[in-house]
């Protein structure tokens, strides 16, 4: 490059070399044993949180009384299963 080179060009040049095999070495990184099970175990956990979510939403609370723990329970799964299946939800037992 000539003595006129501006700086700035000079620079993102400089970057984007060292950018390229450090973006290389990222995605082959990425796929590390370790990192996959960690993807995995974020997955589970994502989708456990959704579907008690989805049991909440349908009258289940955890924090609440559990004298008739299973019951409710159930009551709210066969909610969410009549809301996956398109079907009116069951009556919910006393």
């Amino acid at each position: 490059m000539n003595k006129r080179t501006p700086l700035a060009v000079i620079a993102m040049s400089v970057a984007a070399l060292v950018a390229m095999p450090l973006a290389q070495a990222q995605d082959t990184a990425a796929s590390t044993p370790k990192q996959v099970k960690q993807a995995e175990r974020k997955a589970a956990r994502a989708k456990k949180n959704a579907e008690l979510k989805e049991l909440e939403k349908n009258g289940y609370n955890p924090a609440g009384e559990q004298t008739n723990y299973p019951q409710n329970l159930q009551n709210a799964q066969a909610k969410v299963n009549a809301q996956k299946a398109g079907k009116p939800a069951p009556a919910s037992a006393p």
